[in-house]
């Protein structure tokens, strides 16, 4: 059950352009959180909403959130200092499901943070796309403790491999032995994922994004359709099986 904690600000640094690691000292949530689980924080007494921000890590206590400040409520919070104390709800939504051998985590962009909590807690290698450098070097060395293989790809080719890391993907399923691929990012990238899992028959979930406003499954405004009935991805989600809310015969989307 989510619970509200009031939890200090151990740090909160930008790590690439416009991108920042929030970490807060909040060791009852990060004992309850699973990997794929979000929060909702709240900003401050100027938003009646909090904003959902995904859990990226849980290590030591610490519950660690990357955001992009994109609009006045992120870059509120991008100004918050060592010390203050944020409102947070918490843990919301479900997580991925744990596994049995190697899983293969395939992220792009602010999708990896989510997966970074999958790479603590399951036996993983991790398949990494960015638009250029800055974008990829601090999520390689978070991922480094964490994943066996570590696979990147550049929008630009400013560092690794260029192109995106669907492109990657095949390859590396030919050469590995994975149980699962849990994926997050944007969703053209996850529908691609989700079509090459289903012809080499993996298990394959995928972390559904829709604009939020409780948290909590009451205002209906994140509910989609799903090849099981209307769903909240807030509360049913945000991890969903890839069959769910994607269409193999039409390749689109469910919604």
């Amino acid at each position: 059950m989510a619970r509200i904690f009031d939890a200090e600000i151990l740090s909160n640094e930008e790590v690439a352009e416009k991108i920042f690691r929030l970490t807060v000292d909040a060791p009852k949530l990060a004992e309850i959180a699973r990997a794929g689980q979000f929060v909702q924080v709240k900003i401050s007494d100027e938003f009646t909403l909090r904003r959902p921000l995904g859990i990226a890590s849980t290590l030591g206590g610490h519950v660690k959130i990357f955001y992009r400040a994109v609009g006045r409520g992120t870059e509120i919070l991008s100004t918050k200092k060592v010390g203050e104390r944020l409102n947070i709800l918490g843990a919301l939504g479900n997580g991925y499901t744990p596994r049995e051998g190697k899983v293969l985590l395939v992220g792009g962009g602010m999708g990896l943070a989510p997966l970074l909590l999958a790479a603590e807690k399951f036996s993983t290698d991790v398949l990494m796309g960015g638009r250029n450098q800055g974008e990829v070097l601090f999520w390689q060395d978070e991922f480094k403790p964490h994943a066996e293989k570590i696979f990147i790809t550049t929008d630009d080719g400013s560092y690794a491999r260029k192109g995106f890391a669907i492109d990657l993907l095949p390859d590396i399923l030919a050469a590995g032995n994975y149980s699962a691929i849990l994926t997050c990012g944007p969703e053209i990238m996850m529908r691609g994922i989700a079509k090459l899992a289903h012809e080499k028959n993996l298990p394959c979930e995928v972390s559904f994004e829709k604009r939020m406003a409780c948290g909590l499954g009451a205002c209906l405004s994140c509910s989609i359709d799903t090849a099981n009935g209307r769903k909240k991805v807030c509360k049913d989600g945000p991890i969903f099986d890839a069959k769910e809310v994607f269409d193999y015969a039409t390749d689109n989307q469910k919604n």
